[in-house]
């Protein structure tokens, strides 16, 4: 009996949470159509607004945000810490809501940049990875809005894919799917197994996008801000395994509604002995990057993520 019951209660439990999954997704997309209804300009302001007001109220603010801040500047103030983690905040909250106008903001217009939406620099790079029939690699930064690089490479015929973390949620986790999909070509979930995934990609020469500025279990030791800590190494891993190029891509927020993308020339990346890339040396070389671009633009990188630990 105790058994029977048990099971009956397993599956009950089964059932409840599904539905409260299911209405969560329900809620998620209404959200999502009512921002949409609402120009993208606006809507980013109104989720700055909100997310500085009701984020600095957070414990992760001060537990994690203003924790980093003080490790990576400990040469600035408070007054300047506070003020770095507010315009923080501010771009999550935009790049939150912006999610909901990808299709819209991608606004590049070559003949007339200033009419545009968007500035590029490196675009020579970004030509010759179109064309070369080549795979490469392009890491990049939580910085500005990270998820415009994709879109680019998908509004401009440049074939690529990337890795992204599902959300728990299996319904919401389909919708964000088909969302992203429409506007950023082929992406792989993160989870068990995906450097195979990663690694097939390259195979059929597609360049492979990849975050790779956030703490790793599975990483390498290497000083990020003077500090140790680990580093996510796949990218180094998978240029040495498929040796191609690695660029760095980062996108800037700029006044007036309007992005940079800069695309880097690819990266000078230490080989060993046997002419290999090291990954060691290659983490060493990502984070000196990251390390100058967040220094530039402070505010617009995700510090409420535990890098140091």
């Amino acid at each position: 009996m105790t058994l029977v019951l048990r099971r009956i209660l397993a599956r009950l439990y089964r059932w409840s949470r599904d539905l409260r999954d299911f209405s969560a997704a329900l809620a998620v997309a209404a959200v999502f159509h009512v921002i949409r209804l609402v120009p993208a300009e606006k809507a980013a302001g109104w989720g700055g607004f909100i997310a500085r007001k009701i984020g600095r109220m957070l414990p992760v603010s001060e537990r994690v945000g203003m924790a980093n801040l003080r490790r990576a500047f400990p040469h600035k103030d408070e007054a300047w810490h506070r003020a770095v983690l507010s315009e923080c905040w501010d771009n999550l909250g935009r790049v939150a809501v912006e999610y909901c106008h990808l299709d819209h903001i991608w606004d590049l217009r070559p003949d007339d940049p200033a009419a545009g939406r968007i500035d590029i620099v490196g675009v020579e790079h970004f030509y010759a990875l179109r064309d070369d029939n080549k795979p490469a690699i392009i890491i990049s930064a939580h910085l500005g809005n990270w998820e415009l690089p994709m879109v680019a490479a998908s509004a401009h015929g440049l074939e690529a894919a990337a890795l992204f973390r599902a959300p728990n949620n299996r319904w919401i986790a389909r919708w964000v799917y088909a969302q992203r999909k429409v506007t950023m070509g082929e992406l792989i979930a993160s989870r068990h197994g995906s450097m195979h995934a990663l690694s097939a990609v390259l195979e059929r020469g597609v360049h492979l996008g990849m975050l790779t500025d956030q703490y790793f279990y599975a990483g390498v030791r290497s000083a990020f801000f003077g500090i140790e800590t680990l580093n996510n190494q796949a990218f180094a891993r998978l240029a040495r395994l498929h040796d191609c190029p690695v660029h760095a891509v980062r996108v800037v927020r700029l006044p007036g509604y309007r992005f940079r993308v800069e695309l880097s020339e690819p990266l000078a990346l230490p080989r060993d002995q046997n002419g290999r890339i090291d990954p060691a040396g290659a983490v060493d070389v990502m984070n000196r990057r990251f390390e100058s671009w967040i220094s530039e633009y402070p505010g617009q990188w995700l510090w409420l993520h535990r890098k140091w630990r």
